[in-house]
């Protein structure tokens, strides 16, 4: 049986391809025939009006005087009366008499026959009358009867008015010859398999011909009958290729019945039932003849667009290819992605194309053939071979990429063809199986795809309108494959420079052309370049986490500097000078790349930061941590200072904010020198505590355009001085308790900082100056009075009140003599409280 199938595989693709030829070529006709209709239909009709004479005579030319007395003469008379247009046609209602009346009873009456036959036969059996023989004999009598009684139906002058009469007794008569066939051949096996097929061929031809004489209801009689003939003969009887030969013969003969008549309904029913058959031989033969099965699918998707007349909607039309498309990728897997899959559905894939050009309401076909083909090709690619696979790549890349060329003068729709063929089946190729080439092999192909590509993007860039599909979609394969053909030649590494290098083109390409898309495109390669490099971005996010939580030694687990500098400096430094070079650049994603494109920068300055000290042990951290960390700090708030002063507020508010963060977290509440041990210098000015706080005042002072940090900058000046105290008092070491003398010397540092700032806010008529200096003095005078005072006695104590006395009493008179000043001159401008100017 095996061999038979075999031998009539070459015969079922040659009737197929002729059966595809004839049905190519009849549509071309019936295209013609309705082209010459529409012509007619165009032509002017002679006028109605039949009785006029064929000339008048030309109105003269009045004088102007007489002109109001015939105007008034025509006014007078009243116009003659407009002839109503004739009522549109009312279409005709189906009202419950003529359906009830009329329609059902004959239908009913049909069905009825039909049972009334299988009854007999089942009467005759339950009786036991007559013999197998006997009953299948009278069964076929009375199919042929029903046959015959159609056709008298048909003719007779009292029957022929109605052509309900005879299609019912038509279709009767089908259905009883099928059942004949099923109680012959499958319950009493009368008719061995090969002469039941026989005969299912010809009880097929019988109904596809009277479905031609009596219509729609018995073609609808023979479509059920005809795919479900094949079940009542057994569907292996004859074996799977005569079945498939059956089934492609069966399908286009109603694919030519539902052209010639123009039954839409008639080809959808068809290609719905066809590819029912087809899922259960899949299903039953567990893979065996998929070719025939696949050469089935193809008959049936292009035979099935075809034949849909071209008035319908272009999904409808386009829906038998797609269905076929997607058909064959349930083949495909069967047949290991061999020759005949990728064959097949190369074909499919042609006729889609082709059907597409010829018209052009064809091209979602088109369109689903190219994205389906790709969905094969990576689905493929999986295969532990996937050598044909490649082979089926190659041949996509021409069929597609060089009819979308061929047609992309005449339609610019075919711009989505050409760069999607160009660059999508071999960029999957790269993508999916990189081991099937070299990677000097891989540089050749994708630089040259991306050559064509960008070629595309260049040519729909030279047009006057710029909405062509091809600019974007030949700017991003163009893209891709440069990447790939970057990293094929230099490493896998290489791909966050890679993609860096994409970006700037792209977005200089967006500058260029003007278009709005482009600069999507350059973010899309920026989060490319992301997500390359994730592990390092992983490792980073894990290592902020862990430093924020308290850990002391961050360097032990921080990524290796060249891959983590490889990764993230070139798409930060790529984002930040497009960013720089053109603030329209990147569009509204800009909002989103830079900032992401800052933090890896810091990200990098960070790891490199961390490189010369090296802490990675308790010891080194005991030495230098506290200095790293204060440099780390003072380089955030000197940047952000530099940046708010260059107007670039937002870069530098969150420098700024950084810094402040790390001051206030790092150094005064979670590796606070005084709690944790901590070398902080040993000269008593020159050290990393009160350098570090100092400067944190300074640049908190200097920031005129923002008032209220001012206070936060008198807070940290205080801090300053606590610090300076501190580290006089105990060294480079910081912990330890609180002296008597370190006690004091935080009460003559701040007194001496109020003291300062009274006299700059007097002599300078900086208001906030002299309200820092009395909230200091303020808060000085009730340390002394509660806790320097009562840890002293005796001299000690006098000379200490009346140090704190003179003092109060100077202050009190230099700040009266200011407050009699001000009062005097009450509008005199203060200065710039901006030291630097």
């Amino acid at each position: 049986m095996t061999e038979f199938a075999s031998t009539l595989f070459p015969a079922l693709m040659i009737v197929t391809a002729a059966l595809a030829v004839a049905l190519f070529r009849a549509s071309r006709r019936l295209d013609g025939v309705e082209r010459r209709l529409a012509e007619l239909e165009r032509r002017p009709q002679p006028a109605a009006d039949t009785a006029r004479p064929a000339t008048t005579a030309q109105p003269t030319a009045r004088p102007e005087s007489a002109q109001p007395a015939v105007q008034a003469k025509r006014a007078s008379v009243p116009p003659p009366p407009r002839e109503a247009p004739p009522p549109p046609p009312q279409r005709s209602r189906i009202q419950f008499e003529t359906l009830v009346g009329r329609r059902l009873p004959i239908w009913i009456g049909g069905t009825a026959l039909v049972f009334a036959g299988f009854f007999l036969v089942r009467y005759t059996i339950e009786l036991g009358v007559f013999g197998p023989v006997t009953r299948t004999t009278s069964a076929a009598i009375f199919a042929l009867l029903l046959l015959a009684g159609s056709e008298v139906a048909r003719r007779l002058p009292a029957t022929a008015s109605d052509p309900r009469i005879a299609q019912a007794l038509a279709g009767a008569g089908i259905a009883s010859a099928y059942g004949t066939l099923y109680v012959a051949a499958a319950i009493y096996h009368l008719i061995p398999p090969l002469a039941a097929f026989l005969v299912m061929l010809a009880i097929t031809a019988l109904a596809l011909a009277l479905a031609l004489r009596h219509g729609p209801p018995t073609a609808a009689m023979a479509l059920i009958g005809g795919f479900v003939a094949p079940l009542v003969a057994g569907f292996q009887a004859a074996g799977i290729g005569p079945l498939l030969l059956y089934l492609a013969l069966f399908t286009g003969a109603l694919f030519a019945l539902a052209r010639q008549r123009g039954w839409a309904w008639l080809a959808i029913a068809t290609c719905a039932a066809g590819f029912g058959w087809v899922n259960f031989l899949l299903w039953m033969l567990d893979g065996r003849s998929a070719g025939g099965i696949g050469l089935l699918v193809l008959l049936i998707a292009v035979a099935g667009s075809l034949t849909l007349p071209p008035a319908k909607r272009a999904w409808l039309r386009a829906a038998p290819l797609v269905a076929g498309l997607v058909q064959l990728m349930v083949v495909a897997p069967v047949l290991d992605f061999g020759p005949v899959a990728w064959g097949l559905y190369c074909v499919l894939s042609a006729a889609a194309l082709i059907l597409a050009l010829r018209d052009t309401r064809m091209m979602p076909g088109a369109f689903a053939a190219l994205i389906l083909i790709l969905v094969l090709l990576a689905i493929g690619f999986g295969n532990p071979a996937p050598g044909v696979t490649a082979w089926a790549a190659i041949a996509a890349t021409l069929l597609f990429g060089g009819i979308g060329l061929w047609r992309l003068e005449n339609d610019r729709d075919w711009g989505w063809i050409a760069t999607g063929g160009l660059g999508a089946p071999l960029l999957f190729a790269n993508m999916l199986a990189p081991h099937l080439l070299p990677g000097f092999g891989w540089f050749l192909i994708d630089s040259a795809l991306a050559g064509a590509c960008g070629w595309l993007s260049w040519r729909a860039a030279d047009h006057a309108n710029r909405d062509d599909p091809a600019l974007i979609l030949g700017a991003t394969f163009a893209a891709a494959l440069g990447t790939l053909a970057v990293t094929a030649i230099a490493g896998s590494d290489t791909g966050p420079l890679a993609l860096a290098l994409t970006m700037a083109a792209l977005s200089l390409w967006a500058r260029r052309t003007g278009d709005t898309m482009l600069p999507r495109l350059a973010t899309a390669a920026f989060a490319a370049a992301c997500i390359a490099a994730a592990l390092p971005i992983i490792d980073m996010l894990g290592l902020a986490l862990r430093s924020v939580a308290g850990s002391r030694l961050p360097y032990r687990t921080l990524f290796d500097l060249g891959p983590l500098l490889l990764a993230l400096a070139p798409p930060a430094i790529a984002a930040i000078a497009i960013a720089a070079y053109d603030r329209s650049a990147l569009g509204k994603d800009r909002r989103f790349v830079l900032p992401v494109a800052i933090l890896l920068a810091l990200w990098c300055l960070y790891a490199l930061a961390k490189q010369p000290l090296a802490i990675a042990t308790p010891q080194a951290f005991e030495r230098w941590g506290f200095l790293e960390r204060a440099l780390l700090t003072q380089a955030c708030f000197a940047a952000g200072w530099w940046l708010t002063r260059r107007d670039m507020q937002s870069l530098g508010k969150a420098l700024l904010a950084l810094g402040a963060f790390r001051f206030l977290w790092f150094g005064l509440l979670l590796l606070n020198p005084t709690v944790v041990a901590q070398q902080v210098g040993g000269i008593p000015i020159l050290n990393a505590v009160f350098v570090s706080g100092a400067l944190t005042a300074f640049w908190l002072w200097t920031l005129p355009q923002w008032p209220r940090l001012r206070w936060a900058a008198a807070i940290v000046t205080g801090i300053a001085a606590c610090a300076l105290v501190r580290q006089a008092a105990h060294g480079s070491i910081l912990t330890g308790p609180v002296t008597t003398a370190e006690n004091w010397g935080y009460s003559a540092a701040l007194l001496g900082l109020a003291i300062f700032w009274l006299w700059r806010g007097i002599a300078h008529g900086l208001s906030d100056m002299r309200h820092f200096g009395l909230g200091l003095l303020t808060l000085v005078t009730l340390k002394v009075f509660l806790i320097d005072a009562a840890a002293l006695t005796g001299l000690l104590r006098i000379l200490s009140f009346l140090a704190l006395g003179l003092a109060l009493i100077g202050i009190g008179w230099a700040y009266g003599r200011f407050v009699a000043t001000t009062s005097e001159a009450p509008n005199q401008p203060l200065p710039n409280p901006d030291p630097l100017g």
